[in-house]
């Protein structure tokens, strides 16, 4: 209450804090930035390439729903895998498929994708493969119990270490689905292939998409691992692709999660907080948004320059997007300046909107209209980690775009990132992280939005789902999230020649109201000139700004 009133003091409303009014709720449907509809596929280049046995694909069960309501968990095998155009086809025609080299659908050659799982003796391997499977996993038999005999009878198990079966079992048979999860990925990153399958047996009868945080999110951990030792990170994908939803529902999904999750909007609340304070004494503003989704962003800005003492600046948003998000908005890039051009009218705001219909990475300085005499802003929120570095390019979009920006001699920049390190991080070390950032974001999600919400499965899926399967089966170009720690963050700004903006006190104090809202268990923390949004002991977003 004490911030609102000094906000109002300071003569910029408060409205910029995601305050919606009657007016413009039909209109304000945040985005999900984060969210990429391309088909990813894996490029794996990593260890000795090699082909899974068919047993794997009851794995791939990424459905979120039957026909008649309920959902699929991972203790019902499927026996429904996808065609290369998306299509059901039976086990019998995905077997002989399975062989085939898989194509990336931009790739005009027609070669295969690097690190594919396809040799030369698939067959053989195959068919030797099919017979330990006969021999070990027959029926009324388990390889556990059978190791488990073994253990206790002190008979030799050649090729396995018994200390380290013995801390599987141990794990196994307290239920610890975490540690079930870590030991796989570790078999996995040792080109273990015969520990990597018993152990997604004994996962697959341990996860669901419908129960604990733990066990939702070890569904799609698990499909990211059996993907990335099939190589097979573009046709899980493809999966889920073809059973996106309306854009309608897409949209229903992301403003779901923007609601239960406070992240994106304290996200967007610091950085209009940074811009509001930035631009107090200016008449003409100009903000480029570098991934403006919906552009719901704006609708509190918007408001609040509409209050402002003295009345509002003339207030131009070059908006940049590429097709991927044109999906779930249900349309171009026009949609969004009309809306915003719509609401800006309404509040008697000068505006004008200006479309850029492109990637990030393809920005030059003659695609964002810049003009003289305007008070530049750049905002990047949830995007920067979408521009592939020098560890995946030569040309390195993540810093030569930070150097574009500078050139524009912005008054403010604002960056909003997941305090996630995802980037250059090897397959093991990357997995332990994602496991433990997903799961703070999954304990979340289960204290606001509750475990029988109808929606809430979806949400998941379409919402999250896509991103751990990425970060975990896809290497080279094809992985495409790729978080940086802030601390990496902040030596890129530097490195560009820019320099920290201080962020306001009194957003801080209101994002601290906000989060009063959702749960005692998020925690803001102010730290080197930044804000840090955790849940728990887990920093999860960090927003900053600089100039």
């Amino acid at each position: 209450m004490q911030a609102s009133k000094q906000l109002r003091g300071s003569g910029m409303s408060s409205r910029f804090l995601y305050q919606p009014i009657q007016e413009v709720e039909a209109y304000c449907k945040p985005q999900f930035r984060t969210l990429d509809h391309q088909i990813y596929s894996s490029g794996r280049t990593e260890g000795t390439p090699f082909t899974i046995p068919n047993s794997l694909e009851q794995y791939c069960t990424l459905e979120s729903s039957s026909a008649n309501g309920s959902y699929a968990a991972y203790n019902s095998p499927s026996t429904v895998s996808f065609s290369p155009n998306g299509s059901p086809m039976s086990q019998q025609e995905s077997q002989s498929y399975s062989l085939e080299p898989l194509h990336s659908p931009d790739n005009a050659t027609g070669s295969p994708i690097s690190g594919s799982c396809i040799t030369d003796d698939a067959h053989d391997f195959r068919h030797k493969l099919r017979e330990l499977e006969t021999e070990m996993f027959a029926p009324d038999s388990d390889i556990f119990d059978s190791i488990e005999n073994a253990l206790e009878s002190g008979t030799n198990i050649e090729s396995l270490e018994m200390d380290s079966w013995r801390q599987i079992m141990d794990v196994i048979s307290r239920g610890d689905l975490k540690q079930v999860l870590i030991a796989c990925a570790k078999a996995v990153s040792d080109n273990d292939l015969l520990m990597a399958q018993c152990l997604m047996d004994k996962l697959r009868q341990m996860v669901s998409v419908s129960g604990e945080p733990i066990q939702r999110l070890g569904a799609y951990m698990l499909e990211g691992l059996v993907a990335r030792l099939a190589s097979s990170g573009s046709s899980i994908c493809k999966a889920l692709r073809c059973k996106e939803p309306a854009s309608a529902d897409m949209l229903s999904y992301m403003h779901i999660l923007y609601e239960v999750c406070a992240y994106f909007k304290f996200g967007y609340m610091s950085a209009n907080g940074a811009i509001a304070e930035a631009m107090k004494d200016e008449n003409r503003v100009h903000i480029i948004d570098f991934q403006i989704g919906q552009g719901s962003q704006w609708i509190s800005l918007i408001q609040a320059f509409a209050a402002r003492p003295g009345g509002p600046p003339h207030i131009r948003i070059t908006g940049i997007d590429d097709s991927t998000s044109a999906y779930a908005r249900g349309g171009g890039l026009s949609i969004v300046g009309k809306r915003l051009s719509k609401l800006a009218e309404s509040f008697k705001v000068p505006f004008e909107f200006h479309a850029a219909s492109m990637s990030g990475c393809e920005v030059r300085i003659d695609s964002l209209g810049v003009r003289r005499g305007d008070a530049l802003a750049v905002n990047f929120a949830f995007v920067l980690h979408h521009m592939p570095d020098e560890s995946v390019s030569t040309q390195n979009h993540r810093d030569r775009v930070l150097r574009l920006v500078k050139s524009l001699s912005p008054k403010v920049v604002t960056l909003v990132e997941q305090e996630s390190n995802t980037n250059t991080a090897a397959f093991f070390p990357r997995f332990l992280e994602t496991l433990n950032y997903y799961t703070a974001m999954f304990e979340s999600i289960d204290v606001t939005l509750p475990r029988d919400h109808k929606e809430r499965i979806n949400v998941e899926q379409h919402c999250l789902a896509r991103d751990v399967v990425n970060i975990i089966a896809c290497e080279g170009t094809e992985r495409v999230e790729r978080h940086e720690l802030l601390g990496k963050w902040r030596s890129r700004f530097t490195m560009a020649g820019f320099t920290p903006y201080p962020l306001s006190t009194l957003v801080n104090a209101t994002i601290k109201t906000l989060l009063e809202n959702y749960s005692d268990r998020y925690r803001l923390q102010e730290r080197d000139g930044a804000l840090y949004l955790g849940w728990m002991n887990r920093d999860l977003v960090a927003s900053c700004a600089w100039k």
